[in-house]
């Protein structure tokens, strides 16, 4: 009996352990990315998802670095290196959970930084997969702030050349800043970006 319990007490422990250290290592990252140190945070949340292969964040994070790096980078060959790591990182996790309404707002974004890049060639190639990506993200999760902004948000950076009345997706604006309002992330490290640019957003509509 007192095996027993040793031996439970000791895998406790090491779960306890475990969780620190995740913890701990999420927690530098995150930090070395408010430094700006993007390249630094993306390999320490690339080395965390190395050990940790139970939770979908270090690889998220390695491909949001990634993506939001790719939106202030000129150079497209280093745009394309950016995206296809981001890529890597977020297929990784979308192979493992096909129900994850956040991993498909990321591959909206990814998509979107292709947009960006390069509007003369990617517009017409990745527009219609932005949208996509972005329904899912809402069939999977209606109450994301962050598919019903982003969705919203590409359709009005397009409404200049499209011509698409823009009352009804400043409304969807509207909605998602409520929602950002609600919304409780599951983990102190689960994804709650985007009020800020939502609220942006919000100013230019009014």
């Amino acid at each position: 009996m007192t095996k027993i319990i040793t031996v439970i007490t000791l895998f406790i422990c090491s779960l306890l352990s475990a969780q620190t250290q995740f913890e701990q290592g999420m927690g530098k990252a995150f930090g070395l990315w408010k430094e700006g140190k993007n390249t630094e945070a993306s390999a320490m949340f690339e080395r965390i998802a190395t050990a940790e292969k139970n939770s979908y964040l270090p690889n998220y994070y390695v491909a949001l670095i990634n993506t939001t790096s790719a939106f202030s980078e000129k150079d497209k060959t280093k745009v394309d290196l950016l995206l296809t790591k981001a890529q890597d990182a977020l297929d990784t996790e979308i192979i493992k959970d096909q129900a994850n309404s956040e991993l498909y707002v990321l591959q909206a974004l990814i998509y979107t930084a292709y947009v960006v890049a390069d509007p003369m060639t990617n517009g017409m190639k990745y527009s219609a997969k932005v949208m996509e990506a972005y329904a899912k993200a809402k069939v999977l999760n209606p109450n994301n702030p962050r598919a019903v902004f982003g969705e919203a948000d590409y359709q009005l950076g397009g409404a200049k050349w499209t011509g698409v009345d823009t009352k009804p997706l400043c409304a969807q604006v509207n909605k998602a800043i409520e929602l950002f309002g609600t919304f409780k992330p599951e983990t102190p490290f689960s994804p709650k970006w985007g009020l800020e640019r939502a609220l942006e957003t919000q100013k230019n509509c009014k």
